[in-house]
């Protein structure tokens, strides 16, 4: 089984424009990211993947191996679908580009989803983190997800789900970490189908994997990482690094 890892990224983004260049401890946000991802020593090969001159020459000042887009894309997963449809891969794992403390052990687990999936009866795999903060609960920037007895997805949401009626009941609530695993036909369906509803009014590409009937399997961590959003966000890095 061949895996690799896909790190997309866009120079431009709305909250914090140009945070992949930024500096963290002599090195981008970027090259720090890919990295962590080349030293967990888990994928037979790993690229960034963008649409952006300036981090196309960051990673090849810096030995990376990179790939520019040919086409406009709208997420994460179509830019790495169009990277991957011609290479002979198995399974390709999706780092975001702003988690430069990238965690091994977390990647390990959805490796190994596949590894023991001998019938290939799971499409994607991804992270989850138990959360209790009210505040992040009712976030939504914060996107939570419902899972089965079997821990496959149910549905995601930037509400509160569920929603705590019975607040003696003993649910539990998950956030969704951006981190995924596709199986390479699964990821090349998500490229080729229209999005439907669900996924237009949430403004979450994984719901277009649950309304075609892909399953998800949810992988529980309890490593929050460091999503770099914001100029705090890169300012708690640093002192992270440090």
């Amino acid at each position: 089984m061949k895996i690799i890892s896909m790190i997309p990224a866009r120079y431009s983004a709305s909250r914090f424009p140009g945070k992949l260049m930024q500096d963290l401890g002599g090195k981008s946000v970027i090259v720090r990211t890919y990295e962590a991802t080349v030293n967990t020593n888990l994928f037979d090969d790993v690229f960034v993947v963008t649409d952006s001159t300036i981090i196309y020459d960051e990673i090849i000042k810096n030995g990376g191996k990179v790939i520019m887009s040919k086409k406009e894309h709208e997420c994460g997963s179509d830019r790495i679908a169009e990277a991957i449809e011609f290479m002979d891969i198995d399974v390709v794992i999706n780092v975001q580009g702003d988690e430069p403390f990238t965690d091994k052990g977390s990647l390990e687990k959805l490796v190994a989803v596949f590894k023991d999936d001998h019938d290939k009866n799971i499409d994607l795999a991804s992270l989850m983190v138990h959360i209790t903060d009210e505040d992040e609960i009712n976030n939504p920037n914060t996107v939570k997800v419902v899972i089965d007895t079997f821990n496959f997805a149910l549905y995601f949401s930037r509400s509160p789900i569920p929603y705590p009626r019975d607040k003696n009941a003993g649910a539990k609530y998950f956030k969704h970490k951006g981190v995924y695993a596709f199986r390479k036909e699964a990821l090349l369906d998500f490229y080729r189908l229209p999005m439907l509803s669900l996924e237009a009014s949430e403004k979450l590409e994984q719901l277009r994997y649950l309304e075609y009937g892909k399953r998800i399997k949810m992988v529980e961590t309890d490593v929050q990482g460091v999503e770099i959003d914001t100029p705090e966000d890169l300012e708690r890095a640093k002192r992270i690094w440090k």
